[in-house]
């Protein structure tokens, strides 16, 4: 029994991931995923029609729990809700552009938020009744993945307040 504990010891620490900072640990997963995901193009706009079957070979466990399966992550805990950073949300699980950083607003919900999407068709919008509430369900417009709820509440010009889920979001930044 010490020596299991030993060796898993020794393997955190010797571990060249522990050597690594999270910026480089993200953008490795993020580069791993556009590798074994083949949907994944940040060009391509096609609408795509990919069974969950084949999302969830593709995609991490997160992206695919919230994007095919509609969960939603805990307020105030994921990485994009307080973020500050210029430049544009992608789909994590397509590659469509979404939103500009420059849309992103403090909304206080617990979700990264926005008061407009990059074009007319980056997302679909569909009812949700579902949990007792009448709210509007926000799809990415290539894949389908659900990325949040849209609400009446935001800043002008649109008055609108995209809440997103920070899983389904990837970022790039602005280059200087």
């Amino acid at each position: 029994m010490k020596m299991l504990l030993i060796i898993a010891l020794a393997s955190m620490v010797f571990s060249p991931a522990c050597s690594q900072n999270k910026t480089t640990e993200r953008t490795n997963q993020s580069s791993q995923k556009m590798d074994k995901n083949p949907y994944y193009s940040r060009i391509d706009t096609s609408h795509l029609t990919v069974s969950n079957v084949e999302w969830k070979k593709v995609l991490p466990n997160d992206v695919y729990e919230i994007s095919r399966e509609a969960q939603t992550e805990y307020a105030f805990t994921g990485k994009y809700w307080n973020f500050e950073g210029l430049g544009t949300y992608f789909c994590a699980a397509c590659g469509n552009s979404l939103f500009k950083s420059d849309a992103k607003f403090a909304s206080s919900c617990g979700w990264p938020s926005f008061f407009e999407t990059i074009r007319k068709n980056s997302v679909r919008y569909i009812d949700d009744n579902t949990h007792g509430m009448a709210r509007t369900e926000v799809v990415c417009g290539r894949c389908d993945g659900h990325l949040g709820h849209i609400f009446d509440d935001g800043p002008a010009p649109t008055y609108k307040r995209f809440c997103m889920n920070s899983v389904v979001l990837d970022f790039e930044p602005d280059k200087k």
